[in-house]
C-alpha cells in the first residue's frame, strides 16, 4: 500500500482501531455492556432521588410538631396488637379463664396482683402478662398477674414468641377496701357495710368487700359483657361526683348473658336488657329513692345483683314478652324461668331470683342474683 504523498504516514494509520469494551475482560459483550451501564444508571438515580427525599423529610418543620416516639414503645404495642402472631391454644386457654361459662364476658375484676386465671384453668407454659393503660402507657407486670395499680387495662399474653391481644377485654384492677374513710373514698360516699362495725357475718357472701371498681366519666360505657356495660350497674345517685366506685361480681353478668341466650332460645326477642337497679351502695340502699321492699342485707349491695326488664323498645318499661297483649307480671316470670334453667344447669350461678309487679313509677321487673344459695320470692 502506498504512502499518501507528502504526509510520510502510512493510509492504514488513518484508520481508527475498534473500540474494546470496558469489560470484556469480565466476559461482557459490548452489547452487554451498554445495558449494564444503563442498569447501573437508574440504581444511581434512585438512590440519589430517596436520598433527596429523605433529606426534605429531615429538614420539613412539620415534622418538628410531631411527637417524638416513646423508647421501646414500638415493640411493646405489637405484644397488645391484635394483629400480632398468636398460638391458636393460647387463645383457647386463657379465654376460657375469662370469658365465663357464657362465652360473652369482657372484663375480669381482680386485687392488685392477683392471678389473672382462674383456678385451674391456667396455661400449662410459663404466660407473661403485659397491659396498656387508659391513657396508652405501658404498664409493666410480674408472671400472669393484674398490674398492682388500680385501673382498667387491655391485656396481651405472651408464651415464647407468640402473642395473643386480647382487645376486647379490659383488666380492672380494684381499688382496695381500705381506701374506704369514714364512708368514702375521695368524693364520693358509699356508707358503711352491715358487718362493718363488728359481728360474725352469716356467711362469707355478707362479709366486707375486697375492693372497688372506679368508675369515671370516660370509662362508664366500657363493655363489661357482650350485653351490659359498666356504667349500667352504677349506683343512682351523686351524679355530679366523679369518680364513683361500686362493686360489680362477674358470675352476675355471666348468668345475666346465659339467661338472655335462654329467652332467645326460647322465641323471646331480646335486643336490649334494662338494669333497673344494678349496684347500690350502703348510703343508698338504707336511705336513697324508694326504699319499699329493701332488704338490710341486700345482695345490691356486694355487686351481685340485679333487677332487669327486657326493653326492646326504649320505654324505659318491661315489653310484653309473654305475647299475651299485656305487661305485668307474666313478663317479668318469662325472665325467671329462663334464669332458674340457667341455675339447673349451672349449679355455681345458683342464687335469689324474685319477681315483682308494677308500681311507684316502674313496671315489672325481675330480680336476679348469685348469692351462693337459693331463695325465690
Amino acid at each position: 500500500m502506498e504512502r499518501r504523498r507528502g504526509t510520510g504516514i502510512h493510509p492504514a494509520a488513518l484508520v481508527a482501531p475498534p473500540r474494546r469494551a470496558h469489560w470484556l475482560r469480565t466476559g461482557l459483550t459490548a452489547r452487554q455492556e451498554r445495558v449494564f451501564t444503563w442498569v447501573a444508571r437508574l440504581v444511581v438515580v434512585g438512590m440519589t432521588a430517596a436520598w433527596t427525599a429523605s433529606a426534605i423529610q429531615a429538614y420539613d418543620p412539620r415534622a418538628k410538631d410531631a411527637a417524638p416516639p416513646r423508647p421501646g414503645r414500638a415493640v411493646d404495642s405489637s405484644l397488645l396488637d391484635p394483629r400480632a402472631r398468636t398460638a391458636p391454644y393460647l387463645s383457647d386457654q386463657l379465654l376460657s379463664s375469662f370469658r365465663g361459662r357464657s362465652g360473652k364476658l369482657r372484663a375480669a375484676f381482680r386485687t392488685p396482683g392477683a392471678p389473672l386465671g382462674a383456678p385451674g384453668a391456667a396455661p400449662d407454659a410459663e404466660v407473661a402478662a403485659h397491659f396498656e393503660d387508659e391513657e396508652g402507657a405501658i404498664v409493666a407486670s410480674q408472671g400472669f398477674r393484674a398490674p398492682q395499680d388500680p385501673g382498667m387495662y387491655r391485656l396481651a399474653a405472651e408464651v415464647g414468641k407468640a402473642t395473643h391481644a386480647i382487645d376486647d377485654l379490659r383488666v380492672i384492677t380494684l381499688v382496695p377496701f381500705s381506701r374506704k374513710r369514714n364512708g368514702r373514698i375521695g368524693l364520693y360516699y358509699l356508707g358503711r357495710w352491715p358487718y362493718e362495725k363488728g359481728g360474725t357475718p352469716r356467711s362469707a357472701a355478707y362479709a366486707n368487700p375486697s375492693g372497688f371498681v372506679e368508675v369515671t366519666r370516660e370509662n362508664r360505657k366500657t363493655p363489661v359483657s357482650e350485653h351490659f356495660r359498666l356504667g349500667d350497674f352504677l349506683t343512682k345517685d351523686q351524679f355530679e361526683v366523679w369518680p364513683k366506685y361500686m362493686l360489680l361480681d362477674a358470675r352476675l353478668l355471666d348468668k345475666l348473658e346465659l339467661t338472655i341466650a335462654e329467652l332467645k332460645a326460647r322465641g323471646v326477642e331480646v335486643r336490649h336488657v334494662q338494669v333497673m337497679s344494678g349496684f347500690r351502695t350502703p348510703g343508698y340502699n338504707e336511705g336513697g329513692g324508694n326504699t319499699a321492699g329493701r332488704a338490710d342485707l341486700s345482695r345490691h349491695m356486694y355487686g351481685d345483683a340485679a333487677d332487669v326488664f327486657v326493653d326492646n323498645d326504649g320505654n324505659g318499661a318491661m315489653d310484653d314478652i309473654s305475647g299475651d297483649g299485656r305487661v305485668d307480671t307474666r313478663d317479668a316470670e318469662v325472665i325467671r324461668d329462663a334464669a332458674q334453667k340457667v341455675e339447673a344447669r349451672y349449679p355455681a350461678l345458683v342464687g335469689g331470683i324474685g319477681v315483682y309487679q308494677a308500681c311507684c313509677g316502674h313496671g315489672p321487673f325481675t330480680h336476679v342474683d348469685v348469692r351462693g344459695y337459693r331463695a325465690r320470692w
